[in-house]
């Protein structure tokens, strides 16, 4: 495989749509195994899950793996019940995420624990989690129970580093860096990781996917990062300033925080530490993270890892499905703009 160098295509509007009309069939499929399996003689538990998964989200974890397989020319089925896999995973963390941060709005609805509790999203949380093992299973390489364990391990590493560096003023950019690694962008890389496993094809290609899931996962998480700063529920499908309001160390704050004069970082200090939390806050930190260039500085890096991601495929032939994936990064970018 051949080492490219790709910039991100400037034109406007990038959308997912290439990905989704690409695997689309795949996804029928994918979406029947989740409907399957998320089923419960615990009426609580399909309700609680469904009002998630058919939540509007974009599925972007499972078609990743669809997508990858879709890349190396895979032609079985294997792939439809690992994606669904992915995507249990990926709801079970929502679930306890909500809990843990305390939300009640995702995707623009209300969360699954202020409708039923926090107690029930947890334990259905958890019952996603066994589904996801259950598929894991059932498909019989050790190889891809070991790349999925791990990420979902890797995962609640990530999730208990970022609450330990909650309203943490003294948050390093590298513990950041490493708190998105984990949380957001293992599954980004183990969803796309998988595909090579069960395409039977060599590491380097495995690495490759990798590399291309793990970098478009932490372009995602910065972007969602900077955007609540400047967008809306409407844009981002939760409240714009949740972050700012939970005294989250985001990349945005840690950079304004560290350009900022001493009245600026001592504003920061008591808004991270939870002193300074009405709406005029929230007006006054989107003033200096504009002023300090903290979110165009955030969308660069973003963009950066965008590019990097798109290297990281450049040697697999050209065609749809590659297409498709270059411009999903551009999506995920352009989120914000």
């Amino acid at each position: 495989m051949t080492a490219t160098v790709h910039r991100i295509d400037p034109r406007p509007q990038p959308s997912l749509e290439p990905m989704v009309q690409l695997v689309a069939g795949d996804m029928n499929m994918v979406n029947a195994v989740i409907l399957d399996r998320m089923q419960s003689q615990i009426p609580l538990i399909p309700e609680l899950a469904g009002h998630l998964i058919a939540g509007g989200g974009k599925r972007m974890r499972p078609m990743l793996t669809l997508a990858s397989a879709r890349l190396l020319g895979y032609t079985g089925t294997r792939h439809h019940r690992l994606a669904a896999s992915v995507e249990f995973i990926h709801t079970a963390t929502l679930l306890h995420d909500d809990v843990v941060d305390g939300s009640d709005l995702r995707r623009g609805k209300r969360t699954a624990n202020i409708i039923w509790g926090n107690p029930a999203s947890v334990l259905v949380g958890d019952f996603l989690f066994s589904r996801s093992f259950e598929l894991m299973v059932e498909d019989g390489s050790n190889k891809v129970l070991k790349i999925l364990s791990n990420a979902s391990a890797v995962i609640a590493e990530g999730e208990v580093n970022q609450l330990t560096a909650a309203r943490r003023i003294d948050l390093h950019e590298d513990r950041y860096l490493d708190i998105i690694g984990a949380k957001t962008a293992a599954l980004f890389a183990a969803a796309c990781r998988i595909a090579a496993v069960v395409a039977e094809r060599p590491e380097s290609e495995e690495a490759a996917l990798d590399a291309y899931g793990r970098n478009l996962g932490i372009a995602f998480q910065l972007v969602d990062d900077a955007i609540d700063y400047v967008s809306d529920a409407g844009t981002m499908g939760k409240d714009a300033g949740d972050d700012f309001r939970e005294g989250k160390m985001t990349l945005p704050v840690i950079l304004a925080y560290a350009r900022g004069n001493a009245e600026d970082r001592q504003f920061w200090k008591d808004a991270v530490e939870g002193r300074r939390d009405s709406d005029a806050d929230f007006a006054h930190a989107i003033t200096l993270v504009q002023a300090t260039h903290s979110v165009a500085d955030t969308l660069a890096r973003a963009r950066h890892y965008g590019a990097r991601a798109i290297d990281a495929i450049a040697g697999f032939a050209n065609g749809k499905a590659k297409d498709a994936m270059i411009e999903a990064v551009e999506f995920a970018v352009a989120r914000a703009y």
